[in-house]
Formats: structure tokens, C-alpha cells, sequence
């Protein structure tokens, strides 16, 4: 049987073949589209069982598979499987465009909603009926037939570019390498990452260092490299990533132009004035000049500090490091030098504290304290050896959910971290259907016999990722699309991730959750104190720094027309000069590796970051106020929060949980953004 037929269980990756993809999707395309018609046909009153649940159950088959093979292509790229998924995404693209128009559909969907019954569904029910009617709208059901088949021309053809887009870096990514051989051309970076590199240029056969702009490698390099001619050329490599500076096949140009007048052909002929307008339908904010004024005013408020940061490391660059003419490629160095100067402790220090298996199980015990449950390790097919699987029962040692862990970064993974679902918890004829998810990071490997080492930065993101899968693993809803994250507001689903990341400066937590990779010792208070007297350090120019991503996103998805002679560039820099305090090199291409907008979901929703972080903040505060390992707040938590997933608006989960509309005092306090 093939295995991506296979729904009894979990996902069967050790039998996977790329040649098993497009008779698996013909299968899946065949029978979906089959149903459609007999569903379509019916003269019988549309009901949820009738009509509702069996189209239910014939999507989530074929997007389970496909979500494997997705997956997959995402973690362990290869030519073979890249292929056939570029092949078969079209396909699959067409499916769902020919769904959300399908005029038969949507008019047994008003049915259902017009129908006296309608009332005795449940909650998530008729939210999911009322989603449907939504979507069936914003994916053109209700256009003429000639204006329908350009919309689905141009919802097929984005789908191409974003994958295009996504493979563009990846490739431009992997594609360079740097070999150095003086050792003077070292000094200063971490041991742990030199050996990776003398192995990296050992495979290559050479004698030397050899680094790359993947994560492991990039970051050390820019942050304590001695050498300023490496800082640069490693800096001018990664910032040109996939544009045209580099091999003409990964320029991404072309792809960024096409995707924005597409999208904003989309929104056109949908009826709306810009594809931002389109992108917030079904999110939170209400219009691109609410979520606009809500940035400038955070940039406002953040800006003088970010002066302030910029002020500061430069007086220190030209007094102690000898650095007049402060550049980009120095910034990562020299705040690693005033940091350490400063609060007398460096990441590499820190690190050494923070052993991957022990911050894993640090993580598992803050779940396991404020929800009742336990974690541990599961049995199942994986993908790769370094992949583990685990599964959460709660206190009655009844199964919760399960969840891949996937730590790694790899020359075959897409770069970044991120959180996805290979099953959601659902209510079957058979059963409960228990959710899994995959979670995903670039971490580094082991290194000989020493084992993995994290970054406090490489902390939080481990953490934020598990609140996602959190957000899908804990929910208590049963009716697939509102259960976990689906369904839930694309500007609130990073509020169960970023408030995770607050844990990582407890001291409750930390002190727990940390070994000395040589000694065993735990982190010293001493060392904790310092690194919460430097959690703001520079968070100014963090700040900043996500904001020129927000507002270039929005931007250039409203207001701004491909056709009238400006260029996405143009849109970058008119951002920096509003709200940036270093201006990037006139080469600088962020936009051709901005994949969560040319290639992820977050087009004219970047902005959610920051949107969400006011409620994450504004959410943990009560945790600070009853004490933030309280079992019974995080009972409330689950209970409003992250069981209801998209059940209900995130609005009225938020105020369920904390007792009133969110208030952005908590955000600005947590990062250091207040009055003397």
C-alpha cells in the first residue's frame, strides 16, 4: 500500500519514495473530486453530517498527505523530491481554488447557515460555517465565470513563485561556502564552531575553516571574528542571498516583481483596493492604516531608544575597539564586545550552560508544571536519524498528543524554525483522532564527543516553536477546522509561541534547566543577574529592526503598484529612513530572502509579531502577578487559550483568559521601553 494512502496512523516516513507522490495525489484528486459531485448533486437539505463532515474528511486525507511531502521537501531536500512537488503543487493549488469557487458548494454552505438548525450547532460549528462562507467569498465563488478563471490562473501561478521563491534561497544559501586557511583570520571565534568548520573543509578536501551562511556557521562569524575582511565578505554574501549579485538561476528579482502584481491582481479582482486589504479579511486588524498607525506609534516609541543603543555602541566602538566608521558587519561583533564589557559575560559563556538535552527537558518541566502533563519519549517512522518523537499524557496517562522534534541544521533543511501539523485532534466514527505536530530548528549538531550547545537566543527560539506546537498538541476542541491553530486569526497565532518565550528568563526555570557541559555546575545566580540586568540590551534596535520588516511588508501590499516605476527597494529604504538608525549598503537585498512574506503566510501579516506580542506580554503578566509556574493560571490558559484554538475569535479568548482587552503596558515594560 502506499504509504501516503496510509490515514490508520502516523505518517510512514521510512517507507517514502518521491515516485510515490503523484499516484498518491491522482488517488486523493480522483476520489475528492468525485465526492464533490455527488455533494454538489444532492437535493436533500444540506446537513453537518451529510454534507459538511464527508467533505471534511476528503480534504483532511489529501492535505495529510500532501502535508507530508511538504514537509519533506522542507527538511530533506532533494532534486528527486523537489521535482515532484513543484510537479504536483499546481495540481493541488487548482483543487483548492476550484473548491472555494464552487458556486454548488457555497449555496449549501448559505443553506446550513440560513437553516433554523443552524442554532443547535455547537460553538466551533458554526464559527467553521461561517469561516467557509468567508473564504468561498475571498476565493472568488462569487466572480463571473471569465473573472473566476483569471483567479484561479493567478492563485496557481503565486503558488509556483512562493515555492520557487523558497527553493531560490535555499539553493543561493547552500551554494556558497568560504574556505579560509590563515589561522590569524579566526581569532576570536568559537572552538565548537571551528572544528565544524575544519570538518566542513576536510569533506571538501581542503586544509582550513570552511564556513557557509547557514545559521551555525553565519552567526558565530559575525558576532566574534576578529577579522573585519571576513565579517564583510560573510555579511555582503548573506544580505545578497538570492538576488543579482550572485548566480543568475537563484535570483529571486523577477519572482518578487511577478508575486506583488499578482497579489495585487488578486485583491483587484476580488474588490478590494490592495492585496493588505484582502490578507487582514480574516485576521484581527481591521484595515492597513490601523495596523500601519499601530507600527509607527511602536516606532515611535522605540526609535530614541534605538538611537540611544546606536549612540552607545559607536562611542564604545571608537573608544575601546579601535572602530571609527561603525559598519553593519561590525554591529554583531561589537555588541558582543560592549555586552561583555558591560555585563561581564558573554554568549559564549552562557552557552556553555545550555546542553540541548537539557534545555529539552527543562522545557518539557514547564509544560509539564503549569498544564498536569507528562512528556516522553514515543516510538515512530522518522525522517532522519536526528530526529526524536515524543508523546504528552495528561495526568491520568491518557495520550494527549505527539510531536516530532527535528533540532539540527543540515545542507537538505530549509533555513529558520518553525512549527507545523502532521495530524489535528479531531472527533472520528472510530475514535479520537490525537494531534501531531512537527517541530522544526537549525540549530547545531553535536561536535565529537561534546553534545549540542545552545545560545540563550537558541533557547528562546526552541521555546517559542514548542508554543506553537502547544497551541496545536493542547487543544480540547474536536471539529478539525478550529481545532489548534486552525482557524485561529493569522495576527494572533504567534501569541501562544512569543508568550513561551518568556519562561526562558525565569530564574524558576533557568535554574533548573541548565548543566555546565565540563563542570555540571547549574548557572550560577551571579550569572543569571547579569543576563537580566542585559535582556534589554540594544532592544531598541531589535525593535526597530522588526518594524522595517512590518512596515516594508505592508507596504508593498498596499499602496504601492509594481507597474508605476518604483521598485521594492525603493518601498525598503523610504521604511529605513522613517524608522531605521543604520541605514544597509546600497547592495543590501533583504527583500530576495524574505520568505515568510515571498514564500510563508505572513504576506501583509508580518506585522503579527509585534500585534501579538502585546497580547503574549499583556497574557504573562497575570502569570507574573499569581507566580509564573501556577498551575491554576495555566490551567486557564489551556483552558482559554490554547484549547479553544479558532473556536471562538482570539479577542474574546484573550479576555476570557486575562479579564479585559489587552493593554500594551506589559510589552513595553518587558522590553525595557519606559521612562527612567
Amino acid at each position: 500500500m502506499n504509504p501516503l494512502l496510509d490515514f490508520s496512523g502516523l505518517p510512514r516516513f521510512a517507507e517514502f519514495a518521491p515516485e510515490l507522490v503523484t499516484p498518491a495525489i491522482d488517488h486523493l484528486l480522483a476520489e475528492n473530486r468525485a465526492l464533490v459531485a455527488l455533494l454538489s448533486a444532492q437535493t436533500d437539505p444540506a446537513t453537518w453530517d451529510g454534507f459538511v463532515q464527508p467533505l471534511e474528511d476528503a480534504n483532511e486525507r489529501l492535505y495529510r498527505a500532501w502535508g507530508q511531502v511538504g514537509h519533506l521537501n522542507a527538511v530533506m531536500n532533494t532534486p528527486e523530491l523537489r521535482e515532484v512537488y513543484n510537479a504536483n503543487l499546481p495540481r493541488i493549488s487548482q483543487y483548492g481554488t476550484a473548491i472555494a469557487q464552487d458556486e454548488n458548494l457555497f449555496s449549501r454552505y448559505r443553506a446550513i447557515r440560513n437553516d433554523a438548525a443552524f442554532s443547535t450547532l455547537s460553538q466551533a460549528r458554526r464559527r467553521i460555517v461561517d469561516n467557509r462562507l468567508r473564504d468561498f467569498r475571498l476565493g472568488g465563488a462569487e466572480l463571473p465565470a471569465d473573472r473566476k478563471t483569471r483567479f484561479r490562473e493567478v492563485a496557481e501561478r503565486l503558488a509556483e513563485l512562493g515555492a520557487r521563491f523558497s527553493d531560490n534561497v535555499l539553493d543561493a544559501t547552500n551554494a556558497f561556502t568560504h574556505l579560509v586557511t590563515d589561522a590569524g583570520h579566526v581569532k576570536g571565534i568559537p572552538e565548537d564552531v571551528l572544528t565544524t568548520a575544519r570538518e566542513a573543509a576536510a569533506e571538501a578536501g581542503a586544509d582550513g575553516w570552511t564556513f557557509s551562511l547557514r545559521m551555525p556557521s553565519y552567526l558565530p562569524v559575525m558576532q566574534y571574528a576578529e577579522h573585519r575582511p571576513l565579517r564583510e565578505l560573510m555579511y555582503r554574501a548573506y544580505s545578497t542571498r538570492a538576488s543579482e549579485f550572485g548566480d543568475a538561476k537563484f535570483d529571486n528579482s523577477a519572482v518578487i516583481a511577478e508575486t506583488l502584481a499578482l497579489r495585487r491582481e488578486q485583491a483587484q479582482l476580488l474588490g478590494f483596493g490592495s492585496f493588505a486589504e484582502l490578507s487582514l479579511q480574516p485576521k484581527m486588524a481591521e484595515s492597513p492604516a490601523q495596523v500601519t498607525a499601530f507600527l509607527r506609534d511602536l516606532a515611535s516609541r522605540a526609535k530614541p531608544f534605538a538611537e540611544r543603543d546606536l549612540a552607545e555602541l559607536r562611542d564604545f566602538a571608537r573608544e575601546q575597539l579601535g572602530v571609527s566608521d561603525l559598519q553593519p558587519w561590525d554591529i554583531g561583533w561589537a555588541s558582543e564586545k560592549l555586552r561583555v564589557s558591560r555585563y561581564a559575560f558573554s554568549d559564549q559563556e552562557l552557552k556553555q550552560y545550555f546542553p540541548e538535552a537539557r534545555v529539552i527537558a527543562g522545557m518539557f518541566g514547564v509544560v509539564e508544571a503549569l498544564y498536569g502533563l507528562t512528556i516522553a519519549p514515543d516510538q515512530g517512522s522518522l525522517w532522519s536519524q536526528d530526529v526524536r518523537f515524543y508523546r504528552i499524557s495528561d495526568q491520568a496517562g491518557q495520550p494527549v498528543g505527539r510531536f516530532y522534534l527535528d533540532m539540527h541544521a543540515r545542507a537538505s533543511k530549509r533555513g529558520g524554525a518553525w512549527m507545523d501539523e502532521a495530524m489535528a485532534r479531531r472527533r472520528r466514527p472510530d475514535g479520537l483522532q490525537l494531534p501531531v505536530a512537527y517541530l522544526n530548528c537549525n540549530f547545531s549538531a553535536p561536535v565529537g564527543d561534546k553534545p549540542a550547545l545552545l545560545t540563550h537566543d537558541e533557547v528562546i527560539t526552541l521555546f517559542h516553536e514548542f508554543g506553537h506546537g502547544l497551541h496545536h498538541l493542547l487543544t480540547l476542541v474536536e471539529d478539525l477546522a478550529v481545532s489548534g491553530i486552525n482557524g485561529v486569526e493569522w495576527d494572533a497565532v504567534e501569541l501562544p509561541s512569543q508568550f513561551m518565550e518568556n519562561f526562558c528568563w525565569e530564574w524558576e526555570v533557568l535554574g533548573k534547566m541548565t548543566r555546565h557541559v565540563d563542570t555540571g555546575a547549574t548557572l550560577p545566580r551571579a550569572l543569571f543577574d547579569k543576563m537580566l540586568a542585559a535582556k534589554n540590551f540594544q532592544s531598541g534596535m531589535q525593535t526597530v529592526r522588526q518594524l522595517e520588516f512590518a512596515l516594508f511588508d505592508m507596504q508593498v501590499h498596499h499602496g504601492f503598484d509594481p507597474a508605476a516605476g518604483h521598485s521594492v527597494l525603493d518601498v525598503a529604504d523610504a521604511v529605513r529612513r522613517e524608522v531605521a538608525v543604520m541605514m544597509p549598503p546600497s547592495y543590501h537585498r533583504f527583500p530576495h530572502g524574505f520568505t515568510h512574506v515571498f514564500a510563508g503566510g505572513y504576506a501583509a501579516g508580518y506585522y503579527s509579531y509585534k500585534w501579538a506580542e502585546v497580547l503574549s506580554a499583556d497574557a504573562y503578566s497575570l502569570f507574573e502577578e499569581n507566580g509564573v509556574l501556577d498551575p491554576a493560571i495555566g490551567a486557564r490558559f489551556r483552558r482559554e487559550v490554547l484549547g479553544v484554538g479558532g473556536s471562538r475569535p482570539a479577542l474574546e479568548s484573550f479576555i476570557a483568559f486575562r479579564g479585559r482587552a489587552p493593554k500594551i503596558d506589559a510589552l513595553l515594560r518587558h522590553s525595557g521601553m519606559v521612562p527612567a
